[in-house]
């Protein structure tokens, strides 16, 4: 049975990671902090590994711990990173940084990797260009905000590290059973209003974590599939508000739609953003924020479905049916 390292294992994301590599037949290491919950890595086969990025040397001496306790570390599954922060430069210590000290521990262990996939995303590219062309992996990046231009410097130095076996992961807007950013607009469209920001064309592109999930484990196990890139979506894109029209289908309601414009929210939030520096800190609706949600072209070729010889198991209609399942089922929504 080889052995999978997981950062973030605790997270949305992870936890998914965790579940597949599990059901894929590999033991599972699940990195994670002092203070994070383990309520979905209680499967058998996953044991948990305290992970301090920011100190190489304790990182190091962490993961030899690791390895005495459970065996040889196969593969890493690099997905613990920051998405929301204070302070602009908190996204670059903990998506670059702790990234280059994460290497630099795991080059200590004295055995090669068989593979080294980091989790990034579709804002290391940042949006498409107005002519609605998808972005694909030889697109320019052009990020547009602190946290992808951090994924890009983490991407940047794995691909630079000489010898070693990456794999980088761009996934779009990831949804799914426990996700609570999508939640949000799920929930107001459930309370009857549909709010979106501008007026404009706008083009998104979407992933199911279940199938991020087994995409990723898929694409780690493949021994020909190494130093290369791979964007993930389920190989639609979709309206702004198609995302309403089916959310509306499935709640079998009828929404007062607005669709705010874009220039007194920008200066709203511009003045909000003020205030907030005041106290040394950043609301997370600020004005990179609102102008990566409101880019009209987030349209993205997923060739990974190509690589692997397989499909999505989930597109916006079912994936957003299994989805809302479960917020009903888990109280979520009332």
């Amino acid at each position: 049975m080889k052995n999978v390292l997981i950062t973030g294992a605790s997270g949305f994301v992870g936890s998914f990671l965790v579940a597949e590599a599990v059901a894929q037949g590999y033991q599972v290491l699940a990195g994670i902090r002092k203070t994070s919950s383990t309520k979905h890595l209680q499967q058998a086969g996953v044991h948990l590994v305290e992970l301090n990025f920011a100190d190489t040397a304790l990182l190091t001496q962490q993961l030899q711990q690791a390895e005495t306790n459970f065996g040889t570390i196969d593969y890493v599954v690099h997905n613990a990173g920051l998405t929301q922060a204070n302070n602009p430069n908190d996204f670059f210590t903990v998506n670059a940084q702790y990234t280059r000290h994460f290497v630099a521990a795991l080059q200590q262990l004295g055995h090669p990797l068989q593979k080294f996939v980091l989790i990034s995303s579709l804002a290391a590219y940042g949006p498409g260009k107005a002519d609605f062309q998808p972005i694909n992996i030889h697109t320019p990046y052009a990020p547009i905000t602190a946290y992808g231009r951090s994924k890009l410097e983490a991407e940047l130095f794995v691909k630079n590290t000489a010898d070693w076996p990456y794999v980088i992961i761009n996934p779009t807007a990831v949804y799914g059973p426990r996700d609570k950013d999508l939640f949000e607009f799920v929930k107001l469209v459930h309370g009857g209003f549909e709010p979106y920001l501008g007026r404009h064309q706008q083009m998104i592109t979407l992933i199911h974590v279940h199938d991020l999930a087994r995409a990723t484990i898929a694409v780690m196990g493949r021994a020909d599939v190494v130093r290369n890139s791979y964007i993930v979506s389920d190989g639609n894109s979709y309206s702004k508000e198609e995302l309403g029209a089916v959310l509306k289908g499935l709640f079998g309601k009828k929404t007062l739609k607005i669709k705010l414009p874009l220039a007194p929210i920008v200066a709203v939030v511009s003045l909000v953003e003020k205030l907030y520096a005041l106290a040394g800190k950043r609301p997370f609706l600020n004005k990179e924020k609102v102008t990566e949600i409101s880019s009209a072209n987030w349209i993205c070729e997923s060739e990974i479905w190509e690589a692997l010889q397989t499909k999505p198991t989930y597109v916006l209609s079912n994936g957003m049916q299994q989805t809302v399942a479960w917020y009903t089922a888990n109280g979520w929504l009332k």
